[in-house]
């Protein structure tokens, strides 16, 4: 039996429906920004329950737009987790500032233990990663960041709909981002981001520097760029975000069926703690197995389509190396890199494919593990 990890050629099978706003959309000739865009944004910001939501192209974009927004500059330092996807820490190195990794907790969350320590004179701001769908400790993370004057800005890619006793990912931060790549929860047809504020001077700054600092058409008040978001993709995003709440309870089913599957297996594989104030939304099913690479082998061997998010550390990565870091100054992200892995627990997967899936981990130990 085939369990897939990407679901792509299924998630817009019903791709006729959004066909009628499209036409829309294709009549209106707004093809940039407009009314598509500002109902998308509104939209959002109505979920969220904030003042201001803000449309880029992508979720790096968004990233780096927000980090711009609350006074990084070139020359200052950014705190981030360390075993994040590239784009959090190449972020914060395309707003001209330096990446400050400090280690993560056995949840794969940024260590807010270790978090304090690594503030300077020169710390402009901390981003936190609601990593793999998942929140670290944000109470204590604003607590630190309140207590040094520090601005927080959310890494929320992959978590539209996760939250901490109620309140959702993406919130606590001044200024904070979320991704629409076509794996994450809030979805498009490619690439798309979306900023959230309730800073209304933060908000005025983004849809200047986003839209090359234009007043209007013949008045610019700051250099800015090009970073809007594509009306076809408020369009996908728009309707996405209507049946957002069936997939995240697809994922969370998902996951709870992998969580009850792999007990008694806990010697050999292991998800994380899950707090019971938290609802996450799996945008990666991770564990952490003994004898890893062997098991994705045979996994994959018998058509089940793990993944390791991710083998190498950022800052082992060869882009790192002017950062000035070693093998051995992160040892929990360390060590999780050569433990962890991702199985599918996608929206598209069924309770077979998931008792097969369990089944054939138990295989493995059985047979690989001395009893």
């Amino acid at each position: 039996m085939n369990v897939k990890y990407s679901y792509l050629d299924q998630q817009f099978s019903d791709f006729e429906a959004y066909l009628p706003e499209l036409r829309k959309l294709v009549s209106s000739g707004e093809f940039t920004l407009g009314p598509f865009v500002e109902a998308f944004e509104k939209k959002f910001a109505a979920y969220l329950g904030v003042k201001h939501a803000i449309g880029t192209n992508t979720g790096t974009g968004a990233l780096i737009l927000s980090l711009k927004a609350v006074g990084v500059r070139p020359g200052s330092e950014v705190i981030t987790v360390a075993n994040t996807f590239i784009a959090s820490a190449g972020a914060i190195v395309a707003a001209g500032a330096r990446p400050v990794f400090v280690d993560c907790d056995e949840r794969y969350q940024i260590d807010v233990s270790k978090l304090e320590s690594a503030i300077t004179p020169n710390t402009a701001a901390l981003m936190p990663v609601h990593w793999a769908g998942c929140s670290p400790q944000m109470d204590k993370i604003l607590e630190i960041a309140n207590r040094h004057g520090i601005p927080v800005v959310e890494d929320a890619c992959p978590a539209v709909g996760a939250s901490i006793s109620g309140r959702y990912a993406g919130t606590f931060g001044k200024v904070n981002a979320f991704s629409m790549h076509p794996l994450k929860p809030l979805n498009v047809w490619g690439d798309g981001g979306i900023i959230v504020t309730n800073d209304d001077e933060a908000a005025e700054f983004l849809r200047l520097y986003q839209n090359h600092g234009l007043l209007d058409r013949n008045h610019v008040e700051i250099w800015g760029v090009n970073e809007r978001l594509q009306p076809v993709q408020a369009v996908v995003g728009s309707r996405v975000l209507d049946t957002i709440e069936d997939l995240i309870q697809a994922r969370i089913r998902n996951a709870r069926l992998l969580d009850e599957g792999l007990k008694g297996l806990e010697e050999y594989i292991r998800p994380p703690h899950r707090p019971e104030n938290n609802r996450e939304v799996y945008q990666l099913y991770l564990a952490t197995a003994t004898r890893r690479d062997e098991l994705l082998q045979y996994l994959i061997s018998r058509e089940i389509e793990a993944k390791v998010h991710y083998p190498i550390p950022i800052h082992l990565q060869n882009a790192a190396r002017d950062l000035g870091y070693k093998r051995g100054d992160f040892p929990v992200c360390e060590r999780q890199a050569d433990e962890i892995i991702t199985l599918p627990a996608h929206q598209h997967i069924t309770e077979e494919q998931i008792a097969h899936m369990i089944s054939i981990i138990r295989e493995f130990y059985m047979v690989n593990v001395p009893s």
